[in-house]
């Protein structure tokens, strides 16, 4: 593999999406500290949730469509607000 394939694979030169990633975990890492939050609880509420989609069948089915529409409370309004900044650029 080339370097230009490898760095269009991965989105720019290795080093500088290495620096990046090490920023953006340190960041995701302070935030989750803050929150009190920890890899393995969030490995064990995944494996919860599975479980529960496991043994209440159907009615898990009603609490992902929940899940989906709590999601879209934050994620639509935040992605028209963006879009509707990036009107402006795109002219």
């Amino acid at each position: 593999m080339s370097n230009t394939s490898l760095e269009r694979f991965i989105g720019g030169s290795p080093l500088r999406v290495l620096l990046r990633l090490l920023f953006l975990s340190f960041v995701v890492g302070v935030l989750l500290s803050a929150l009190d939050l920890h890899p393995l609880d969030l490995f064990d509420g995944v494996i919860s949730f599975i479980r529960h989609l496991w043994t209440m069948g159907f009615e898990a089915l009603g609490r992902l469509g929940g899940y989906f529409v709590l999601g879209a409370v934050v994620v639509l309004p935040v992605w028209l607000v963006l879009r509707l900044l990036s009107m402006g650029r795109d002219d």
